[in-house]
């Protein structure tokens, strides 16, 4: 009895894990709410390190920090107090790159540090448009883990269609494009302050669907690009190619911490 009694709560155990590990989240912003479900049985290593920053609370507070028209919406790194400056937030080991799917409009990927495959953390973005052609095949492809499902991409393109101000102006490249709310663009010639209600926050990330493989029926492109060369990046000006992703994520670098 006391052997069946251990192998029934074992088992319990792992249908329990497996279940935590199969997700639709809910980005909780103050634009709206976007759901995403995530390709939990095909990119598992990106989706549990997702979680894990979920699960530790790192994603409250973060701000979309970057809007390139026509491209991508990004966040996951950067948290708001009051207002300006945002604080980096440090990150945990990096994640092996899954390059399994297209980096189709509406689909949520990892962003990383260019010439570094296997280097994404925290900051994830959302493709606004089909990027398959670009980011498929730039630094051995972005991993998509997820997409956008419901009313979710409504949301986004509202947030599209803030202003993007250049925050932090010649001094670095990471907010060149930062959407910001009530915030004009002359507030942004004269550097008026930002203060928290300017910014698109993401006040939590929390799970709505822990059923077990909730990605069975989507309809999950894959990439079928990954040895092509990819086409350039868009940059709004600043610098170009892979070499603009290098510049934006370098920090990530430095203020990595350890498990």
């Amino acid at each position: 009895m006391t052997k069946f009694l251990s192998l029934s709560f074992a088992l319990a155990a792992i249908t329990s894990s497996m279940f935590a590990d199969a997700t639709i989240v809910e980005f909780q912003t103050t634009q709206g709410n976007v759901q995403v479900n995530l390709y939990d049985q095909t990119t598992p290593k990106t989706v549990a390190n997702f979680l894990k920053y979920i699960e530790e609370g790192h994603y409250a507070s973060v701000v979309i920090h970057r809007s390139v028209t026509d491209f991508i919406i990004q966040g996951g790194g950067y948290k708001v107090d009051s207002g300006w400056p945002l604080t980096r937030l440090a990150t945990n080991a990096s994640v092996v790159n899954e390059p399994i799917y297209s980096n189709v409009k509406g689909s949520i990927a990892m962003a990383k540090l260019g010439g570094q495959p296997n280097s994404a953390t925290d900051q994830w973005f959302f493709n606004m448009k089909d990027n398959s052609a670009n980011l498929d095949v730039q630094n051995a492809g972005f991993t998509v883990f997820g997409q956008v499902i419901g009313d979710g991409m409504a949301v986004l393109e509202q947030i599209a269609q803030l202003s993007q101000c250049d925050a932090d102006g010649a001094s670095s490249v990471v907010f060149d494009n930062l959407p910001v709310v009530n915030y004009s663009a002359q507030n942004c010639a004269d550097s008026s302050p930002l203060l928290f209600d300017n910014f698109v926050v993401i006040n939590q990330i929390v799970i709505v669907d822990a059923s077990d493989a909730t990605d069975s029926n989507l309809t999950k492109p894959k990439n079928t690009l990954i040895n092509q060369q990819p086409e350039p990046t868009p940059n709004s000006g600043s610098g170009g190619g892979s070499f603009f992703w290098s510049l934006l994520f370098m920090p990530l670098v430095w203020l990595r911490k350890k498990y």
